[in-house]
């Protein structure tokens, strides 16, 4: 009897293979599971997980894996993410603004130093979105980060841009 094709797509050439462990694999430092707080196991402290390798580590190569492991940072939230996402796009587009607005306005023509100074203060006005966007990612927490990316928004906005000045 032959098999059905539709069977073949549900295999891999291999799978009956015996040398292959079944079951899953350990893969990288046993980590403890998490204790409830009140709970009756509470005072006992975490639970130990069994290692093959446990036997063989040595206190330098703990630390190490305990180092590694505190470093890390946590993880950030897809809504995070997509919050973050929109600000970036923001954060461009106030850039693009900015840039706008220096390519069409010209400078006063008063004197030297004052046109200089004018034109600095348009450029510096191009670079202070993603400036600000940049520092605002390196703040210290995730609350204080989104904070400052919202008033960044509210303060760099390109009004001359928006109200036509340059036009």
């Amino acid at each position: 009897m032959t098999r059905d094709s539709d069977d073949d797509a549900l295999r891999w050439e291999g799978d009956d293979d015996p040398t292959l462990a079944p079951g899953w694999k350990t893969v990288g430092p046993p980590v403890a599971a998490p204790v409830a707080d009140g709970g009756p196991d509470a005072a006992s402290g975490p639970l130990e997980v069994a290692d093959a390798d446990a036997d063989a580590k040595t206190d330098a190569d703990a630390k190490t894996d305990a180092d590694d492991t505190a470093g890390a940072a946590p993880q950030t939230g897809s809504v995070e993410l997509v919050v973050l996402g929109i600000l970036a796009g923001v954060y461009l587009l106030y850039t693009i603004g900015w840039l706008i607005t220096a390519l069409r306005t010209s400078v006063p023509g008063v004197s030297i130093v004052s046109d200089a100074m004018y034109a600095l203060g348009l450029w510096l006005a191009v670079l202070a979105a993603p400036c600000w966007f940049a520092l605002a990612m390196r703040a210290g927490g995730r609350r204080s980060r989104l904070v400052w990316l919202v008033v960044g928004a509210l303060v760099l906005a390109p009004l001359p841009f928006v109200l036509g000045v340059t036009a």
